[in-house]
């Protein structure tokens, strides 16, 4: 096909422009696809809103003691918080 390139170069640049081809068409199906496409306002199937708590108080694995050393930094750092 072309005599400055040898063989090999000849079958992976069909391959590439093949490659390259279905690319550009699948490109231009799934746009074409998506263009018209509106979902249904009925079609989310995920969780209509946040579950509530089951309980007043946290689950022990979600809750740490603090030491007196550590409350009292907690409360300096809420202090340093601007009050809008």
């Amino acid at each position: 096909m072309f005599p400055s390139i040898s063989l090999v170069q000849e079958i992976g640049l069909a391959v590439l422009l093949v490659a390259a081809l279905v690319w550009v068409l699948g490109l231009g199906h799934m746009v074409w696809d998506n263009r018209f496409h509106h979902p249904e306002p009925g079609a989310f199937e995920g969780m209509p809103s946040i579950p509530v708590q089951r309980s007043a108080c946290a689950h022990p694995m979600e809750s740490v003691e603090l030491t007196e050393a550590e409350q009292q930094a907690f409360a300096g750092l809420i202090r340093t918080f601007p009050r809008a």
